[in-house]
Parts: structure tokens; C-alpha cells; sequence
């Protein structure tokens, strides 16, 4: 049975991912900043592994007698760099353990001006010429995302700095169970794999869907970058990673993040879930 390493594995998707692994039989190691923090719902099989994106010789530990590998990394100012140090440690094993890279849906346009986008696309060059072989997982943005903006929606509001453009969000449990399929079966090679939800939706569209759910009218604010900066940053957010999020809002407002893919139900078997399927699955979080 092959070994299969998952890194990110505590975070919306990666953990998500351990399960759904564990649930095929599969045999899984998941990458751990502190083991001690696993998942109450992982069973006894999940084999914790220690490990830091900025220590090599943890890597080199943890990725031993690996045979395919999820590289998930965590948004940080260093991220191309931790991708690069999972890729060279992979390349050292010595066993050519196939690396499924989670990025970002577009990169394949290489999109100017996003520096999250721009980590992921660095990370790709570097596994392309490392020899490995390789697949990419490119979701777009999830609906995940709008539970942390559910205090807002309950207001009647929902203001990010989206402009006009539509985007077609996807659930994280999608993406979890498309890279479940990637991971445990072969034919993936070389394979860049878009998810997306079934429909790309405006902002305003959003919003009228939520409001549904919460009972109330939710008013699409379309916030200036420069203030929706401020606001990141009075609220505490990291600047790397505001500036980061606000450039990923630039490419969500000029329509780049709008194409729709198959890729859910080719991998998965089943239509993506809607946003409103999503909205009312959550709708004790929108409403009072």
C-alpha cells in the first residue's frame, strides 16, 4: 500500500483530506507543526509526523518512504520558499514520490500583480524542474471563506473589495474529495485539475443569496482596496497577507476568477455544491 504524506494537514482542506484518505484504507502521514494538535475526528491509523516548512532536516524525517505527497502550505511571505524545501526534500528521498500541488485556480495565466498566485506558480516551475512527477489542485476561493464575514451578513451587509466581477467559489469539501481522488488513484500525471462551484456569481449575487437564508435584505458594498486595506490592517491582519488578499480581491473584481470548470464532478463523481446549498447548509450562521 503506498504512503501517502499530506502537509497542511490541520487547516480547512488538509484536514479534510486525512479523513477522506483514511476512509479509502489508505495509509497516511500528516505533517504536523506540534502532533499534539491533531484532529479529534482522525482515527488511530493517521501517522503524525513533526515538522516545520523552514527546517529541511524535518522535512527529510517526515517525507521518508513517501510515495505521493500533498504539498499544502499555508499563506506566509516565505510560502514559495516552503514549497521549494517540500520539493527538494521529496527529491531527496530518492524515491520519486509523486507531489500534488495545491495552488490556486488561474495560476496557469500567471496572473501579474498576486503575490499568492505568483508563490504557487514559483513553486510549480520548481516541481516541473525538479523531475518529479507532479499534478496540480487549483481551487478557487472557497465558501468557507464567508462564514468569517458572517457577524457582517447578519447586519444586512456584505462589503469586500470584489467590484463587479464574478467568481465561481467552490467548497472546501469538494476540493478535499477531488484530491482525495487525485491522491489515491494514478492517471493524474502532469494534470493541472480547476475547481470551482457550478455557476460564477457576482458579489451582489451573493449577497441576495445569503440574504435569503438570513431573512433579511444583505447589501453588496463594493470597498475601495485602499480601504479595504486599512481595514485588514486595523483589524490586525499580518500586512504581507492583507496586501496579499487585497490583490487577489483586484483579480476577483476584473473577472478573472470567473471561468467555471467540470473538474468536481470529473474527479468526484457528483455536481459541485452550489452557494446556496452552501448558504442554507449554514444559514443558522447568516441569520439572528
Amino acid at each position: 500500500m503506498s504512503m501517502i504524506v499530506v502537509t497542511g494537514a490541520t487547516g480547512t482542506v488538509g484536514s479534510k483530506i486525512v479523513t477522506g484518505l483514511r476512509e479509502r484504507g489508505e495509509s497516511v502521514r500528516a505533517l504536523l507543526r506540534n502532533p499534539a494538535e491533531a484532529p479529534a475526528e482522525w482515527d488511530g491509523g493517521v501517522e503524525k509526523a513533526a515538522a516545520d516548512f523552514s527546517d529541511p532536516a524535518s522535512l527529510d524525517a517526515a517525507l521518508a518512504g513517501a510515495d505521493v505527497v500533498y504539498l499544502l502550505v499555508a499563506v506566509h511571505p516565505d510560502m514559495a520558499g516552503h514549497e521549494r524545501n517540500v520539493i527538494d526534500a521529496a527529491v531527496r528521498t530518492g524515491r520519486r514520490p509523486r507531489v500534488v500541488l495545491h495552488a490556486a485556480a488561474g495560476m496557469e495565466q500567471r496572473p501579474a500583480g498576486v503575490r499568492f498566485v505568483a508563490s504557487h506558480v514559483a513553486g510549480l516551475d520548481h516541481l516541473r524542474a525538479s523531475g518529479l512527477p507532479w499534478t496540480v489542485i487549483a481551487p478557487n476561493g472557497f465558501y468557507q471563506n464567508f462564514l468569517g464575514m458572517a457577524q457582517s451578513v447578519r447586519a444586512g451587509r456584505l462589503a469586500v473589495p470584489g467590484g463587479e466581477g464574478a467568481v465561481s467559489y467552490v467548497d472546501a469539501r469538494d476540493v478535499a474529495a477531488a484530491a482525495v481522488e487525485v491522491l489515491a488513484t494514478e492517471g493524474h500525471e502532469g494534470a493541472v485539475h480547476t475547481l470551482t462551484g457550478p455557476a460564477a456569481l457576482t458579489h451582489d449575487a451573493l449577497a441576495e443569496q445569503l440574504g435569503a437564508v438570513a431573512g433579511r435584505t444583505v447589501r453588496y458594498t463594493a470597498v475601495a482596496p485602499d480601504a479595504a486595506l486599512a481595514g485588514m490592517l486595523d483589524a490586525g491582519w499580518d500586512p504581507w497577507r492583507a496586501e496579499g488578499m487585497v490583490e487577489l480581491y483586484g483579480l476577483y473584481a476584473a473577472g478573472h476568477a470567473s471561468a467555471v470548470s467540470p473538474d468536481v464532478e470529473k474527479l468526484t463523481g457528483r455536481p459541485a455544491r452550489s452557494f446556496a446549498e452552501f448558504a442554507a447548509e449554514h444559514a443558522g450562521a447568516f441569520a439572528d
